[in-house]
């Protein structure tokens, strides 16, 4: 009995006696502060202007615009002459032609001199012949480069667009003869090992 009272004597005495302070350690951590800074934007008043007189509420009187009439190309200079230039081989052929009485002047000479051979002055005369010129046009061209046969075409090109130009009506007679398609064919370029283009050296078998 006695170890029980001094048990119930020493709880008491622990119940009234003030407890311990237990003393803990101060942790000190560091705050980050994130600074936000927010772009205040500036609200502009803008207001929608109507994009025509209709929109905003207001009457449009309707005005008829006329097409403005179109300009014809000047083909013919001071001189009444239409001027063409044809292409043919190497050769380039300036011509001019006036309503006249049917001369040809090449490089100064009448071309019946210049062209000597009948086959060329007939290749000149083929664009005159087909539309049913012959005789109400002179001619006056200049030509360089190339030969006689190259020089001929040429001419006979350049009087052929210059005569669609002067005559639009007899442009669709003169393309379907094929007087205004330029020749393309041009002599084939010399080539390594071969004499000329094509042509071989002599075989020698000894």
């Amino acid at each position: 009995m006695v170890e029980k009272v001094e048990k119930v004597a020493e709880k008491e005495v622990a119940k009234k006696a003030p407890a311990k302070k237990t003393t803990a350690k101060k942790t000190t951590a560091k705050a980050e502060v994130k600074v936000e800074t927010v772009k205040k934007t500036r609200a502009t008043k803008t207001e929608a202007k109507p994009a025509t007189l209709a929109d905003a509420g207001l009457k449009v009187a309707k005005t008829e615009t006329k097409p403005a009439p179109k300009k014809e190309k000047t083909v013919k200079d001071a001189q009444g002459r239409v001027y063409a230039t044809g292409k043919r081989k190497t050769s380039i052929a300036r011509v001019w032609i006036k309503a006249g009485k049917g001369s040809i002047t090449v490089n100064g000479k009448d071309y019946e001199s210049y062209f000597r051979r009948p086959i060329l002055q007939m290749v000149i005369n083929q664009p005159f012949g087909i539309t049913k010129r012959e005789g109400a046009y002179d001619v006056v061209a200049t030509i360089i480069g190339g030969g006689l046969s190259g020089q001929a075409g040429a001419l006979k090109h350049g009087i052929s667009k210059a005569l669609a130009l002067a005559e639009p009506e007899l442009r669709s007679v003169i393309k379907q003869a094929g007087f205004l398609t330029r020749d393309s064919r041009v002599v084939e370029r010399k080539h390594y090992g071969h004499k000329k283009a094509r042509r071989s050296f002599q075989f020698s078998k000894r």
